[in-house]
Order: C-alpha cells, then structure tokens, then sequence
C-alpha cells in the first residue's frame, strides 16, 4: 500500500465525514465541510502527481482514484440537494451516468481489464468539483454574513439558484458526454467483457 494509494483511500474516508458536517445546521461545521472537501480534493491532485513522480502507478490505484472521485462527488451533490440549493433530477443523472461507468469498469478489472479514464473525464471530475466548491462557498456566505445583517441580493435572490442550475446543468452535460465517450472508445473492450 504507497502513499498515493492511501491518499484515495483518505478520499473515500473523508466522503461520508464531508457530508456529516455539511448537514450539521451550523455555520462552524460547515465551514469545517468546506475544509473536509478541499482537503479531500487536494488529496486527488496530489495522489496523482506522486503516482507519476515516483512511477508507483498500479492497478488499485488506476482502479480506485476515479472511484474516489465519484464518492466525494457524489456525496457533496447529494448534500446540496437534500438542502435544496440543486435539482434533484440533474444529480440523479450525474450520479447514474458516475456508477454505471463504475460498474462497466468493475467488470473489466474483474476479467483483468483496466480501462483508464480518459482526459476528458478528468476534466469533468475538476469542473464538478469546481462547482461544488462555489456552492460551498455561497452556502458559507450566506451562513455567515446573513445573520450579521448583509442581505445581499446575491444571497436572498432566486437569481442565485438559478445559476448553480446553469452550472449544474453544464455539469450534467459533461458528464452524460464523457459517459457516452468512454462506451464509444472502449466498446470493443466492453463487449468482451460483458460476454
């Protein structure tokens, strides 16, 4: 077990903890959920950067650090919708497209087959990413300042909402695209594996 191996197992730890203290109605545990997942998403960068420095690149860890990904992902979009501050039917459709892809990939490594994600798909992970920090960020915002009397529109406004459904939206976008580019490119691959 190396370092980067450990780093997306802490990920995978670090997931359900984000979301205990995210859903935790108070402003301290929240801020300490933004740290939890900035801390968990820096263990993705550095994860990969010591894989590729030390040439310790292995099967868990090709295997495991995407699925680490979609964990944390995954929790932090569901946490924003059991609050309300995103559309339930756009995480579903995120969270499916994540797992079945996971699942096609879990039979391949079961028949010895590991199928790398692809660029593209890297690029999702950090714009989901990145759009879970800036409703982190927001959420914290409003924790913050609201009760200190700052009722920005930004804050109050359902303009707001409407805008992480954009960014949401965009995501979602992204994801089903680079979920139907991973069938497209692999597709010889998966239909050995699903004989």
């Amino acid at each position: 077990m190396n370092l980067p191996n450990k780093l997306t197992i802490t990920r995978i730890i670090l997931a359900p903890l984000f979301m205990i203290f995210f859903l935790i109605n108070n402003v301290y545990s929240r801020y300490f959920s933004t740290f939890i997942f900035i801390v968990a998403t820096l263990t993705d960068l550095y994860d990969g950067y010591l894989a590729r420095k030390t040439g310790v690149i292995t099967g868990f860890g090709k295997f495991m650090d995407p699925l680490a990904d979609k964990i944390l992902t995954s929790t932090a979009f569901i946490s924003f919708v059991a609050l309300g501050y995103v559309k339930a039917w756009m995480i579903l459709i995120i969270i499916v497209r994540e797992f079945l892809v996971t699942g096609l990939r879990s039979i391949a490594a079961y028949k010895g087959i590991v199928i790398l994600p692809s660029i593209l798909a890297k690029w999702k992970t950090a714009c989901q990413m990145t759009v879970i920090v800036i409703i982190l960020v927001y959420i914290n915002l409003k924790a913050t300042l609201l009760p200190l009397g700052y009722n920005w529109s930004i804050l109050t406004s359902d303009s707001t909402y409407k805008v992480f459904d954009g960014l949401i939206f965009f995501t979602m976008l992204l994801t089903v695209g680079t979920g139907i580019d991973y069938v497209v490119k692999n597709a010889f691959l998966l239909k050995g594996v699903l004989k």
